[in-house]
């Protein structure tokens, strides 16, 4: 990431948190995170979350990835182990539930329960170490505030958030994060 731009790393100067097999599951503070010593195998499952930032901008990105037979599987519908290819189907199924039920008036705790039905009807539970599905960005990160039960204020209220729905159905988990924002009233992914 330094050598595309990235000048530091805004959460816990951690660039990237890296899980793969059943420790896709974990969720932990970037205060508490170790890299595993574990062999990345022909046929697994990996999860990153990268913070890179440049100057005062932050980024803010995580995906699962599936390697089958030694290599990534590009798209969902090719990836042949069928519990992570319908975790990977489920998790843009929630991103466009997002797109679908946020508008202007919506609030981040509106969100949250929305979004944890949602995840629930799936057969899925929300694997967050606090339970919120994602936050405002922000130049401080005491000055993020997270999609929660209890955060009343409304969507439209930040310039860009991100949505990062971290879940698991059995012994792995999925993840997928964008940043989105508002651009005339209606809700883009960045």
């Amino acid at each position: 990431m330094f050598e595309l731009g990235a000048t530091s790393f805004w959460y816990w100067g951690i660039g990237a948190f890296i899980f793969s097999g059943a420790d896709t599951t974990i969720s932990v503070s970037g205060k508490e995170y170790l890299t595993a010593q574990r062999k990345i195998e022909k046929n697994d499952i990996i999860t990153v979350d990268l913070s890179p930032q440049w100057k005062d901008i932050w980024g803010d990105y995580a995906r699962t990835i599936i390697i089958e037979d030694g290599k990534v599987v590009e798209h969902a519908n090719k990836v042949k182990n069928k519990e992570w290819q319908e975790g990977l189907i489920t998790e843009d199924k929630l991103h466009n539930h997002l797109l679908n039920f946020v508008n202007t008036q919506t609030t981040f705790e509106q969100l949250y329960f929305y979004m944890n039905e949602q995840i629930c009807s799936y057969g899925y539970k929300n694997l967050d170490f606090l339970g919120n599905l994602g936050h405002s960005i922000v130049k401080r990160k005491e000055d993020r505030i997270y999609i929660e039960k209890g955060n009343a204020t409304k969507i439209s209220d930040v310039s860009y958030f991100t949505f990062e729905p971290h879940i698991a159905k059995s012994c792995f988990g999925f993840k997928k994060e964008n940043i989105y924002y508002f651009k005339g009233g209606r809700l883009e992914e960045l």
